[in-house]
């Protein structure tokens, strides 16, 4: 089984926003977490977001607070990164990621670590 990452990526000014989705639900999962993941070229991949399809309970790097906001549709199996105030350090190949969790299990973006899937990329680039 894969993740379905619908892309919503693409080229924006500085200050203008962009919405990403990634669709998990041919999963069939119980207890996961969606997360978005960036690599910028020449950088390390980097954790922005993550959201628990099972509690809610959301986490955003340093970089993004503030500006990106993570939700889901648990009906759907989607979720969505809503991406505002976009800066040229943005721009990079964003990707989504799933982790299967146990039932009671807590993640942050920092904890998301042994990821189960990996959508495909989608470039986002932010210039003017």
């Amino acid at each position: 089984l894969r993740c379905s990452c619908r892309r919503g990526g693409g080229l924006v000014q500085p200050g203008g926003s962009l919405r990403l989705s990634c669709d998990a639900s041919a999963l069939g999962l119980d207890f996961y977490a969606i997360g978005w993941f960036r690599q910028a070229s020449g950088k390390e991949r980097e954790g922005v977001s993550c959201i628990s399809m099972s509690d809610g309970s959301t986490s955003y790097s340093d970089s993004v607070k503030g500006r990106f906001t993570i939700s889901r549709d648990n009906a759907k199996g989607s979720v969505y990164l809503q991406m505002d105030s976009l800066r040229p350090e943005d721009t990079a190949v964003y990707y989504c990621a799933v982790q299967v969790l146990s039932p009671i299990q807590k993640i942050t973006i920092a904890t998301m670590t042994r990821v189960d899937w990996w959508g495909k990329g989608t470039q986002v680039t932010v210039s003017s």
